[in-house]
């Protein structure tokens, strides 16, 4: 049988056969469609504005209902995948996406449509979190890194080629367009995801369901993530009020944790160094990049005076560059140890950070592109390595919810990059309106929030290098 066989190449270590390409390339498909839904529908925020006269405010809720729900979601639909099997998890979270895909082409209203991305969200969680989850399921232990490349590849290129679809398919159709092209894509991966990925079984222990645990987790995610988000660059009472209930929400989530018998993530698992450092260093080097997206556009357009077609081609070397070098970067982790990978990962996106402090100033454009051409394969490098470390021994009964709590910080961090770092940005140029400032305090900003975001990465460093010698001392400890 094609999926034996797949079971059996991923245990042996030998090449893949038809049915493990097949299978990788639905995880593959399934990372770029989670991230193509993020990506896309930016572009049309517009369009979207115009088709249903409201406010710019108000259709920000596409983009931000589906990234909320992903980030409230992803842990709870690992730990689901690990009880009912990951094979039956996925499709069904494919099949949702697809679903939900339709249903935004086809609503009648903006709160429908905010609705209907909402459910995509939920879909595209259980992608981002059964993908990475099911690599130990389909390739061989020595190819792990190479298989995360490839996903991490995916992802950057949904995100790469989010923008450039989308304006395409508004001038040839509508805004519908942009969501309805996800629904062949979907039933495709559905397709392959069936004939192809390892049946498996429901390989959860305890056979519980932890649903307070559950209920905790997403109230706390979801003040945390509103309290960063609304209000846009204004922080008032509301955002204040959210962050004291995420606060309380992260004590009596642990609370409840320690008491229920089957806990939706294991407390006992974060005194596991190599993973709580994984998951810091995820949401350290997830805010930094989410800077490059944010601080970029303004930089280019307000510090160097780019027309917006110029900024778009520097904008869009970090995603090309990413693209290029997530397959490389899953080799060179299949090579060298995962742990230092990580750490040159990160020093490569720490001269990036630094470079892009100073050599803009001097250099304009090209400077910029620099610093982003150091920073971006730095970041491949980390991704594809922290990752595998995380992933490499966890037992079949806890990959899906390990994946989702490794996809988790990273959400965040994009969330805690666009807001906090944003907000540093904006304060340090001394104006909320990008379209206003100088061109003096626009590169100031700049400068200022990527020294913080080097240092960043610098105290990601420090983890990173706190991991490796605690998993040196143990293993000399076993020895």
């Amino acid at each position: 049988m094609q999926s034996n066989a797949v079971e059996r190449g991923a245990k042996t270590g030998q090449a893949f056969d038809d049915s493990g390409r097949w299978a990788l390339i639905s995880l593959a498909l399934s990372m770029l469609l989670s991230s193509l839904g993020i990506s896309i529908a930016n572009v049309a925020l517009p369009s979207l504005a115009e088709a249903f006269d409201t406010s710019f405010q108000r259709v920000q809720w596409v983009v931000l209902a589906y990234l909320l729900t992903v980030t409230i979601t992803i842990v709870t639909a690992g730990r689901l995948g690990d009880l009912i099997g990951h094979r039956r998890m996925l499709i069904g979270g494919i099949s949702l996406f697809a679903l939900a895909s339709g249903l935004c082409g086809a609503v009648s209203s903006l709160w429908l449509l905010i609705a209907a991305r909402a459910l995509q969200g939920l879909g595209a969680a259980v992608l981002m979190a059964l993908s990475i989850a099911f690599v130990r399921d389909t390739v061989a232990k020595d190819r792990t890194g190479s298989a995360m490349g490839l996903l991490g590849t995916m992802s950057a290129i949904g995100t790469a080629l989010g923008p450039s679809l989308g304006g395409v398919l508004l001038t040839a159709a509508s805004w519908r367009a942009i969501f309805l092209v996800m629904v062949p894509l979907g039933v495709l991966n559905l397709l392959l995801a069936s004939r192809f990925l390892p049946a498996g079984k429901p390989t959860g222990k305890g056979g519980g369901f932890d649903s307070l645990g559950t209920l905790l987790l997403g109230l706390t995610l979801a003040a945390y993530a509103l309290a960063t988000t609304v209000g846009g660059a204004h922080m008032g009472w509301p955002n204040v009020a959210l962050l004291v209930v995420a606060v309380l929400g992260v004590g009596l989530f642990v609370m409840v944790e320690a008491r229920v018998a089957s806990p939706l993530i294991q407390l006992s698992a974060f005194r596991d160094a190599s993973l709580s450092g994984s998951l810091v260093m995820n949401a350290l080097v997830s805010t930094v990049m989410m800077v490059t997206f944010v601080v970029g556009p303004f930089y280019l357009a307000r510090a160097l005076g780019l027309n917006a077609a110029l900024v778009g081609m520097a904008m869009s070397v970090g995603p090309v560059i990413s693209a290029l070098t997530g397959i490389p970067a899953g080799r060179i982790v299949d090579w060298l140890s995962a742990s230092l990978v990580v750490i040159i990962g990160l020093a490569l996106m720490t001269a990036g950070a630094f470079v892009l402090v100073v050599v803009p100033t001097s250099f304009g454009v090209a400077g910029y592109v620099v610093g982003i051409a150091i920073l971006t394969p730095g970041y491949q490098l980390f991704q594809a390595a922290n990752n595998t470390a995380v992933m490499m021994d966890v037992s079949p009964d806890r990959r899906g919810v390990v994946s989702g709590m490794l996809s988790l910080p990273r959400n965040l961090g994009l969330i805690t990059g666009a807001s906090v770092m944003g907000a540093l940005f904006a304060f340090v140029s001394g104006t909320v309106d990008g379209s206003t400032a100088h061109p003096e305090t626009v590169a100031t900003g700049m400068r200022v929030t990527f020294a913080v975001a080097g240092m960043l990465i610098l105290a990601a460093t420090v983890v990173a290098l706190l991991v490796r010698g605690s998993v040196a001392n143990a293993a000399t400890v076993e020895e």
